[in-house]
């Protein structure tokens, strides 16, 4: 079983970047590549994981991801018809213009930042999507101007987040993928169920006490606590599909409705009643 996976990309001659809409949503493809990699995707909800950061999106996402930055498939479990845009970039994209030409000081920034990983909102997002929405319509050389575009827009944008914000994250990112990897991919089989720490931590030859410890060391939490975040984050995905409550709470692994309902309004902010009501009313109105 391979933990994660090298991406190799090919590009057509005389193209620096690759515009394509990839759909593997039944497969879990936990991957990396050197080249940069901006995703557009539209679907109910789904979930967001790139380095060490997990979390769920509703409607739209777009991120910018930077070289040898694991990450999985946007398209992972969507059930509901969905679109994607996905455009990468080769390694030496515009060459040491993106260095030295003063012009392009913010987007070389801006690719700097995409090492952690950049999730953009708001107007941001939407303006942009529409450019990306546009390219296939172009020529060559008209899509690179847009691109070019589209990166200046991102770089001005303040509507952003990093989604791995320290060094550490970073340090994991670039030295530790293959291990995670396969974490990710046991929490992933196993949340539904009984995920066993111990199981786990033989999976990656560490004794119980020191995968603890890697584990908390990599993402800042413990294990259980990661794993319950996993959860919630799927249970977000069902409630917007209008599934109901208590179902919701046993599909995803929690044996307690009035735990699961704590849990939710914690990492939430609000009960998974009020997260639904808001949700589904608001598809109901588009």
């Amino acid at each position: 079983m391979n933990e994660i996976q090298l991406e190799r990309i090919e590009f057509e001659p005389g193209k620096s970047f690759k515009l394509f809409s990839p759909r593997l949503r039944n497969t879990f493809l936990w991957h990396y590549h050197p080249e940069f990699e901006l995703v557009y995707v539209e679907a109910d909800a789904g979930i967001r994981h790139v380095g060490t950061h997990i979390s769920g999106y509703t409607q739209s996402d777009l991120v910018f991801i930077g070289s040898n930055l694991p990450h999985l498939n946007f398209d992972y479990r969507l059930r509901s018809d969905y679109h994607q845009i996905v455009v990468q970039l080769r390694t030496d994209f515009m060459g040491e213009a993106l260095h030295h030409a003063p012009e392009l000081s913010l987007i070389n920034k801006l690719f700097k930042s995409a090492a952690y990983g950049v999730a953009f909102h708001g107007e941001t997002r939407a303006l942009v999507a529409q450019k990306l929405k546009q390219l296939n319509d172009l020529s060559s050389f008209e899509q690179l101007l847009q691109l070019m575009h589209i990166f200046q827009l991102l770089a001005s944008s303040k509507e952003y987040t990093l989604l791995n914000n320290d060094e550490t994250s970073k340090d994991f990112i670039l030295k530790d993928k293959i291990r995670m990897g396969a974490i990710y991919e046991y929490i992933d089989a196993n949340y539904a169920q009984k995920p066993d720490v111990n199981v786990v931590a033989d999976k990656v030859n560490l004794t119980t006490a020191a995968f603890c410890r890697y584990f908390k060391r990599q993402t800042n939490i413990t294990f259980t606590e990661f794993v319950n975040q996993y959860r919630i984050e799927r249970a977000k995905n069902l409630l917007m599909q209008d599934k109901n409550i208590t179902q919701t709470c046993y599909a995803v692994g929690f044996e307690s409705l009035s735990y699961f309902n704590k849990l939710f309004n914690k990492l939430v902010g609000e009960n998974p009643s009020d997260f639904k009501k808001r949700w589904v009313g608001h598809t109901n109105k588009l």
